[in-house]
């Protein structure tokens, strides 16, 4: 998956993340998708190694991927980075 694909699936993956997942997050919508784009690849990650699959393109199972790694990654920063 080229780099293009996995930016705008982690747009769209903040974006749901911080719709489904609303609150008072330091840098509003573009820190969360910012954190979606990195969602991304932890989601991928994790995805591969639990044998679900990782973010392979931009699909329906991909975007699943993508957002459950961006609701880590917003419950990481909302509980343990912002104190």
């Amino acid at each position: 998956m080229g780099i293009l694909s996995w930016i705008i699936l982690g747009l769209i993956a903040g974006a749901l993340a911080k719709w489904l997942m609303p609150g008072n997050d330091g840098g509003g919508w573009i820190a969360t998708m910012v954190l979606g784009i990195a969602g991304a690849f932890v989601g991928g990650f994790l995805g591969s190694f639990m044998g679900f699959g990782g973010a392979d393109g931009i699909n329906i199972g991909s975007i699943v991927t993508a957002t459950v790694g961006a609701f880590v990654l917003l419950f990481v920063y909302n509980r343990f980075l912002r104190g």
